[in-house]
């Protein structure tokens, strides 16, 4: 069968059965994580974000493949899951805006659209990686490209993108040295592999594979998170912008004539004159808003395309901020309730057990999300969070490498000013969360948080799910390893030897403060034993000891 035009009901089906496909399969891509502790979470991820953008997509089925393609970026970015899911949300957002305005599509359109979709995922990733799902979409986008030109059949282009996007996945352990060490390709990309499988499924009207033939066998297979390789190499520079700048812009055809208005070129200038950047534009104007320290720099580089109006600009360091808190006034009968008002600030951070929920709020925490290692709350999760702290400012601690990026998506669709500190562990987002002053400026507390992530030193226990050789260690299935700084540097049968082998190794001459957070399989006696195992070895050292509560890691070390 030979198709040369892609209406929005087909997509729409491609786009539900490469959903399906991938739930079927979701396991076996946690099942490609690299190292092996028990929160490999790619596959899962990848899934309730496309599962997301297929359910939108189900309630908006019509011939239109522009407006089904809005309906899945629109469904994909509030289900965005992890950094796998961050990023094929992008892939498909990228996809969605290059044929919103087409009924039907060709196969050049196809593959223009897929190329579009690369260039938004890539650009989602402050630092990309190569050999990771950014990879397999981009080869398999370009090999599109050439099949496009050769033929008009998108069967046939379909076949020659699954095709290469399978290839391109057999070669992404010769781009990251982890995967080859363990042997394994790459999570993320076998997992878009399943979704184009189900695409392709649906062009040819035939049923889809049983698994796919690039899986190493189940015993070559370890089980961990892997993708947070990309997110490993962010590098998140402290710069303060004091000036709060919102203006729109009017175009003038006068103006515009001469140098168009290109909303991708307009973002990426002003993005050099701050943080904080919001560009919403459409035919007649473009709104925009960014923190700047030159706001007048802002404001004519803006003219330049048209009249500026609807302008405003506050100082943000001359902002006095009040106690954070709510007013709650109870509702009298027959009365309307009189509505809260709005805190200066809020805090929302993410948490794996009721005992870390607990510490958190303690300290400071206005919201704290259920999910961590092996649940990472979605994009939508964390904007209703925002929304319940109901503050004018809110900070975002994800606690866990895996969840930066959906952080970071939920700070472009909310509408609080949100300001993500980048923690990735639990010790992380408590020091950052100590360091927080409710009567400094905006700019103060997000360097103050952000610096204090550099003066902790995290140290996990877990236990191994299977058998598996790395970072020179020969790891057996239900090993207990030690975690230092993401890495695993002890292994024994024994969950306190670890404990105290991984103390040992962690705590030096620097060390003042450490906290231990023990989990639910912990016993009161094992806590007593490595605490007096410290006392008596490291006496110099303060014990703070909390009931954590948490699942997986039977113990989180917090080293200061």
């Amino acid at each position: 069968m030979s198709i040369t035009a892609l209406d929005g009901k087909r997509f729409a089906e491609m786009v539900i059965q490469g959903a399906n496909h991938l739930s079927a399969n979701a396991k076996m891509v946690d099942a490609l994580n690299v190292f092996p502790v028990p929160d490999g979470d790619t596959g899962t991820n990848m899934n309730l974000s496309m599962t997301s953008g297929a359910k939108e997509v189900k309630n908006n089925v019509q011939e239109h493949i522009g407006k089904v393609g809005i309906a899945l970026s629109k469904g994909l970015l509030m289900g965005a899951r992890g950094n796998s899911g961050v990023i094929l949300s992008q892939l498909f957002r990228g996809f969605s805006k290059a044929v919103e305005a087409k009924a039907k599509i060709t196969g050049k359109d196809f593959v223009q659209a897929l190329e579009a979709g690369v260039e938004t995922a890539y650009k989602a990733v402050m630092k990309p990686v190569e050999g990771t799902i950014l990879t397999v979409a981009k080869d398999s986008a370009k090999r599109g490209v050439q099949a496009a030109q050769k033929s008009d059949d998108i069967v046939v282009i379909m076949e020659e993108v699954l095709k290469e996007a399978k290839l391109s996945l057999k070669r992404t352990p010769d781009l990251l040295p982890v995967l080859k060490e363990v042997g394994v390709v790459d999570s993320g990309g076998q997992g878009l592999v399943f979704v184009y499988e189900g695409f392709l499924a649906v062009l040819k009207g035939e049923a889809l594979p049983v698994s796919s033939d690039l899986l190493p066998s189940m015993t070559e297979m370890v089980n961990a998170e892997h993708y947070n390789n990309v997110q490993g190499h962010i590098n998140t520079e402290d710069i303060v912008f004091g000036y709060c700048t919102e203006f729109m812009v009017r175009f003038e055809a006068e103006k515009t004539s001469g140098h168009p208005f290109d909303e991708s070129v307009f973002r990426n200038d002003l993005s050099r004159l701050g943080d904080s950047l919001l560009v919403i534009a459409d035919e007649d104007v473009v709104k925009v808003h960014i923190h700047s320290e030159q706001p007048g720099e802002v404001l004519t580089y803006g003219q330049k395309y048209g009249n500026l109006i609807n302008m405003k600009i506050e100082n943000m360091r001359q902002q006095h901020t009040n106690i954070v808190g709510e007013l709650h006034i109870a509702p009298l009968s027959n009365q309307e309730q009189t509505p809260k008002v709005l805190a200066d600030y809020g805090i929302v951070t993410v948490s794996m057990g009721s005992g870390i929920a607990d510490l958190f709020k303690s300290i400071g925490a206005h919201a704290v999300i259920e999910g961590g290692q092996t649940m990472n709350p979605s994009t939508e999760d964390i904007v209703k969070a925002v929304k319940e702290v109901h503050a004018k400012k809110v900070f975002i601690l994800p606690n866990n490498k895996n969840i930066i990026m959906a952080a970071e998506q939920a700070k472009d669709v909310a509408d609080e000013e949100i300001y993500v500190i980048p923690s990735k562990t639990v010790p992380q987002g408590l020091s950052a969360l100590l360091a927080f002053n409710p009567s400094a400026d905006v700019d103060a507390n997000e360097a103050a948080m952000k610096e204090a992530l550099q003066h902790v030193k995290t140290g996990q226990i877990t236990f191994a799910v299977r058998d598996t050789s790395i970072d020179g260690l020969e790891i057996e299935k239900d090993d207990f390893m030690g975690i230092s700084e993401g890495k695993i540097v002890v292994k024994n049968k024994d969950k306190g030897q670890v404990a105290k082998d991984l103390l040992t190794n962690m705590l030096d001459a620097d060390a003042e403060i450490l906290t231990i957070i023990y989990g639910e399989d912990v016993t009161a006696e094992e806590v007593s034993e490595l605490t007096q195992f410290i006392e008596q070895n490291f006496e110099d050292v303060e014990i703070e000891i909390h009931n954590g509560g948490q699942p997986l890691y039977s113990f989180i070390f917090s080293i200061e």
